[in-house]
């Protein structure tokens, strides 16, 4: 990987913790950007919050496994992140049912460290070209950068606003409700009133930001029931 090109963002799941400092050492020192996971529960958060480019996934984990946590990157989350399951089960059953889960590859432990690394450079080039620019209305969203732009502004966004902002572009014209973008950020948790404050405030961020770089706030409140994209034209052909 070339110093000039930005470093890509792992996400490791692994409750070993000498082979997470080996995947840390060797990884670390390539321009990779690497967080790490030691149970499926903290990824799923880590998912919630954050953007990456690969997920390395270990199976065999303490509380919720890793079949499980795969499934539920995909359908609770809706993250179509390229996961790679990692593990000692050589089945094919075992192999069969990680690629049915949502799985893009599956590496048999002991590896060499440059076989994982050489499909995670390869899976993100594949999946490169799928973060398509999003666009509502005259607002385009890049979902590699995470780059938001309207007209001649650009603002860029991060963490948990980020994911929330491509929910609703993916979702416009149509609102989302508090469940669903609870669902989405908190992987299937009840939907209360610590979640609904939770979400007020990363939405009151993601306005904020969009207000400060754009000039507009452009999330608008569907009362009682969620939230939706709001494009200026919008606004201009009097959309309630």
């Amino acid at each position: 990987m070339t110093a000039n090109k930005p470093p890509l963002r792992l996400l490791i799941v692994e409750d070993q913790i000498d082979l997470a400092e080996n995947l840390y050492e060797f990884l670390g020192e390539d321009h990779y950007s690497l967080d790490f996971a030691a149970d499926g529960l903290t990824a799923l958060h880590l998912l919630a919050m954050h953007n990456y480019d690969v997920v390395v996934l270990d199976l065999m984990l303490p509380g919720v496994g890793g079949f499980d946590i795969c499934v539920r990157i995909r359908q609770d989350l809706q993250c179509a992140v390229p996961i790679i399951l990692m593990t000692s089960l050589s089945a094919l059953s075992d192999k069969e049912k990680g690629f049915d889960c949502g799985a893009d590859d599956y590496l048999v432990k002991p590896f060499e460290l440059r076989e994982l690394q050489l499909r995670v450079e390869a899976l993100h080039r594949r999946h490169s070209p799928q973060k398509q620019i999003l666009q509502a209305g005259e607002i385009r969203f890049d979902p590699g950068t995470l780059e938001v732009r309207l007209g001649e502004l650009k603002t860029v966004l991060t963490g948990t606003p980020a994911r929330l902002f491509e929910l609703l572009i993916r979702a416009y014209p149509n609102f989302l409700s508090h469940e669903t973008l609870g669902d989405a950020l908190w992987g299937g948790a009840r939907y209360g009133d610590t979640e609904g404050n939770s979400l007020r405030t990363h939405i009151y961020t993601l306005r904020r930001t969009l207000q400060s770089g754009l000039g507009h706030g452009l999330v608008k409140t569907v009362h009682g029931r969620g939230y939706r994209l709001e494009s200026p034209e919008d606004t201009d052909r009097g959309t309630e």
